[in-house]
């Protein structure tokens, strides 16, 4: 064996035994009369000290130690002179008697490792080299916590009654709102495979099959553009359906979820089931997203009524919102200056719109001129704006952009304030999502999720708006993130077919599109209702990182490469002829 004990365990209790360890040299100072070796696995890190008169150690072993190489040290544990209470293994070292270079490690690295200015390396770099970044021990720990939230996953689901189900990963295309990754078939020529963006169409067909609880830590592929929070082309989540369920059963179980994760694995507050329910619309209006951070204090406050007869020409015929800050009075005009040019160069606003209050209740800033006795009494009483405190104000023609403008500004002035709550776990579900939206052509399209049931069954399929036709779905939120969204199926076949002709596709299409489905729901289908929590937005979350690739082993780039394996990447002729596909170079 190359080792009998890890770097971590060994204490004062082991002084005067002989151990066998290995590992990776994180830091070797050379005394003259000492060389005292940092050894580092997974576990810890031990100090190993080679006395200049030890005849065992063959001096040429020891010139040729570098830092990042492995090496295997014989010798006893003796009591540290100089002792480190930092440090687990801070009391003892090891005086080696024998030690071999089991790996050899070039003399200069890409970049540091383990030291203070690991966080400076281009993010490229450290991707290029990731087998190296994943040495630095913040990160190494990240990756380890990942693989406890899954066992925590895993044990809470089989306690729940759950079974354990793989579903296919080469699968057929669907509409899931992202590009598909497509895989083309040597066996049927101009065919396709889809990489899965979830396994919905498998888990709901285990449903029809009998099935009870299905889940599974489930790979997802979508080709959308990355984003911090957003890993591009792949990611993972906490799939599970259960038949004869509802929405409130399915909550209760994502409510089990996140407080067992999150409890277990951090000792932040926790917010108790059952969590605050927000409807989509009331979240959209004072939150300004279906995803809102309750750390955040600040509320969007609709006063389109209160400036309808004033004379301000940027406000005239538009929705307008406000957000009231306390004490936003003392910040000075450079403040309300850059969170202008924030609206307008971040959010895409053409102005944003001031005024604050001092001690003696007069109003100064931006727009005070229009602010008559009549106009400040109104904001006063309806959205308690008073002494010492600011009000910003958005404007814009659609509802739907004001309402993203607020949401952006109520975000930034949380952060730049400093008025998010501290150490803390605020989580919601967005309920009552639309079932249908106009997309970019005008038409009527899915909003959420195409496989939900719609409220109100049949009879809101034929006689409302679609565009009032809410549906089952529910998202759970965290500290601003959509942790998981989930939905109660449409499991009626004809339901169904209505619900996509809604949509713009004919009985036929979803036959051939969602064929299996389409056809299984013909044969006795419980009703059944499922969820997904986001495994890599939960580490996220339990790690305290802000960025999604600082939570997964080998993720891609900001441009969706992987700089390691050096993917996408081209492919000989030959393999694109077994595949039936001929590269048509763009003029």
């Amino acid at each position: 064996m190359y080792r009998d004990n890890n770097c971590g365990e060994l204490n004062i209790k082991n002084v005067g035994q002989e151990v066998n360890l290995a590992g990776w040299v994180q830091k070797i100072r050379n005394l003259g009369s000492m060389v005292f070796i940092d050894l580092r696995d997974q576990f810890g890190i031990t100090q190993i000290v080679v006395s200049a008169d030890n005849k065992s150690i063959d001096k040429s072993v020891l010139n040729n130690i570098v830092t990042e190489c492995v090496i295997g040290v014989k010798g006893t544990v003796i009591e540290r002179s100089n002792k480190n209470p930092k440090m687990p293994t801070g009391e003892i070292e090891i005086d080696a008697k024998e030690i071999k270079i089991l790996g050899k490690c070039k003399n200069v690295l890409p970049f540091e490792i383990n030291s203070e200015k690991a966080g400076e390396v281009k993010e490229d770099l450290r991707l290029e080299y990731r087998f190296l970044d994943l040495r630095n021990d913040k990160l190494h720990k990240t990756i380890l916590l990942r693989s406890e939230i899954m066992k925590t996953l895993r044990k809470k689901m089989d306690e729940l009654g759950f079974t354990e189900i793989q579903t296919p990963i080469l699968a057929n295309s669907s509409p899931e709102g992202a590009r598909d990754y497509l895989v083309p078939s040597r066996l049927h020529p101009g065919e396709f495979y889809a990489l899965p963006q979830a396994p919905q169409q498998f888990k709901q067909l285990l449903m029809v099959s009998g099935f009870d609880k299905y889940y599974q830590i489930a790979p997802c592929f979508r080709d959308e553009d990355p984003r911090a929070d957003r890993a591009p082309g792949e990611f993972y989540q906490l799939d599970f359906e259960m038949s004869f369920a509802e929405q409130e059963d399915v909550l209760k179980v994502l409510a089990e979820i996140f407080t067992t994760v999150f409890k277990t694995h951090t000792n932040w507050k926790v917010d108790e089931a059952p969590f605050k329910r927000i409807p989509y619309l009331e979240a959209m209006e004072k939150y300004g997203s279906d995803k809102p951070d309750l750390r955040n204090p600040l509320i969007i406050q609709d006063v389109t009524k209160i400036f309808e007869n004033v004379d301000f020409n940027a406000f005239k015929g538009k929705v307008v919102k406000a957000i009231v800050v306390e004490n936003g009075a003392s910040q000075g005009r450079k403040f309300f200056d850059s969170m202008t040019e924030f609206a307008v160069q971040e959010v895409g606003a053409k102005g944003l719109a001031w005024l604050k209050v001092d001690e003696e209740n007069n109003v100064s800033g931006g727009i005070a001129k229009f602010i008559t006795e009549e106009v400040q009494k109104a904001l006063e009483e309806q959205i308690g704006m008073k002494k010492n405190s600011a009000v910003f104000f958005m404007a814009d023609e659609k509802l739907e952009q004001v309402q993203k403008i607020a949401g952006a500004i109520r975000i930034e002035l949380g952060n730049r304030l400093d008025l998010l709550e501290k150490n803390v776990y605020r989580l919601c579900y967005i309920v009552d999502f639309p079932m249908y939206e106009l997309s970019d052509e005008g038409k009527i399209d899915f909003n959420h999720n195409p496989f939900s049931m719609p409220q109100g069954g049949m009879e809101a399929l034929l006689t409302k708006n679609p565009l009032d036709i809410l549906a089952y779905q529910y998202d759970v939120v965290c500290n601003g993130y959509e942790v998981a969204s989930g939905a109660v199926r449409n499991h009626d076949p004809e339901l169904m077919v209505k619900a996509f002709e809604i949509a713009g596709y004919t009985e036929e299409e979803v036959e051939t599109r969602f064929g299996a489905l389409y056809n299984a729901f013909q044969y006795g289908t419980p009703p059944h209702a499922g969820a997904a929590p986001g495994l890599d937005r939960m580490v996220m979350l339990v790690a305290d990182s802000k960025n999604i690739r600082e939570v997964i082993a080998f993720p891609k780039n900001k441009k969706a490469r992987d700089l390691l394996m050096r993917a996408p990447s081209k492919v000989k002729e030959e393999q694109l002829k077994d595949v039936h596909i001929k590269i048509v170079e763009e003029n």
